[in-house]
């Protein structure tokens, strides 16, 4: 092997390392909102659990953020919470972080 192919096998091991975190802290972090989602709405039991595995599995079917925020704010007004959809991109966004620090120290 030359010293060009070690390095592209290198890079191709990291990047697929990467998304390979990469996904799981979206599965992670969809969780955690369908968690937090799950509590603003009042739902307990297999209702709440019914409801966290709906949003956790959006990452495999590939919804976007945007069709997730669409949906929890639906869920949301049909349940009169009124949460505007800032706030709950926000809360996406401080548990994607929390999910990337829990993905990081399991990976290591």
């Amino acid at each position: 092997m030359t010293l060009f192919e070690d390095r592209e096998r290198a890079f191709e091991q990291s990047f697929v390392h990467d998304e390979e975190a990469r996904f799981r802290a979206l599965a992670k972090r969809n969780r955690l909102l369908g968690q937090w989602a799950a509590e603003q709405l009042g739902l307990k039991g297999e209702k709440a659990g019914a409801y966290i595995d709906e949003v956790s599995q959006s990452v495999v079917a590939r919804v976007v953020d945007e069709t997730l925020v669409a949906k929890i704010q639906s869920d949301f007004e049909a349940n009169a919470i009124d949460i505007p959809d800032d706030k709950v991109r926000e809360k996406m966004s401080q548990l994607m972080a929390e999910a990337i620090l829990q993905v990081r120290s399991n990976a290591w």
